[in-house]
């Protein structure tokens, strides 16, 4: 296991698995960080060399000064395979991170071996939505945001069933610094990837979650209609984080896409 943080971005970065592997980069979601991936990391460290960082302004991961938009959480990915002198990876990437991996494999496609876009969109929400929410950090702080997102990213079978995991996930969403979560909000809020993802030529898995109200189904479905090379995964009881609560059901399905490569 490898620790480290990209000097140019502040972003803080984990390496696991066989150095001469192929490698996976996992995103995280708004609100989570690297080890929102604890559940992927045993099976596909077997196989590959898994490579997984926290977002700007989540986690160990700094909120540096300026804007924050898509593009810029975009480049810091690019920047960190450069850091690590990947030339190509497959990618993974949830919700935030599902945004971050189409603005990748549209922009830089000759990086991306394959990618994973789960639970996510080309045009996540409305303006409203993302004020409103941005508007309640302000007045609340972090803890404004625990029932409502635990909501959001969890099934209430779920949490009831795995009251452990459920608090884990709330305690990352506590520790983040508002600030950096506002930015991302504010990122997402400006991106809308709908006029580029039909150009994205990389074979593309795209994971759904029948029970994600955050980003439904249909806005799974809109992303296999507009991109050729993309398959599309419908997880059963399953909400907004589907990789935590059926892993078993995200490792195998995406193992086998990635291996699918070789």
């Amino acid at each position: 296991m490898i620790r480290g943080a990209v000097a140019d971005t502040g972003i803080a970065y984990r390496v696991d698995g066989p150095a001469d592997a192929p490698v996976v980069v996992f995103i995280n979601s708004l609100g989570t960080d690297h080890r929102m991936w604890d559940p992927q990391l045993s099976a596909f460290s077997e196989r590959f060399r898994v490579v997984r960082y926290d977002s700007c302004g989540h986690g160990a991961s700094v909120l540096r000064p300026g804007a924050v938009t898509i593009d810029v959480l975009g480049r810091d990915l690019v920047l960190l395979l450069d850091n690590l002198a990947i030339e190509c990876a497959h990618l993974c990437g949830c919700s935030l991170g599902g945004v971050i991996t189409l603005w990748t494999a549209t922009h830089y496609p000759a990086r991306v071996n394959r990618a994973v876009v789960a639970n996510s969109g080309a045009k996540v929400g409305t303006a409203e939505g993302w004020d409103a929410r941005i508007a309640a950090v302000r007045r609340g702080g972090m803890a404004a945001m625990r029932e409502p997102t635990l909501g959001r990213f969890f099934s209430e079978r779920f949490r009831s069933d795995h009251a452990g995991e459920t608090q884990r996930i709330a305690e990352t969403l506590d520790a983040v610094d508002p600030e950096g979560y506002i930015a991302a909000c504010q990122a997402l809020r400006d991106a809308d990837l709908r006029p580029s993802v039909s150009s994205i030529q990389v074979p593309t898995l795209i994971v759904a979650g029948a029970l994600d109200v955050a980003t439904p189904p249909r806005l799974q479905e809109e992303l296999h209609a507009a991109i050729p090379a993309s398959q599309l995964l419908v997880i059963a009881e399953a909400a907004h984080l589907s990789n935590i609560e059926q892993p078993d059901v995200f490792n195998e399905r995406v193992l086998a896409f990635l291996e699918a490569s070789a």
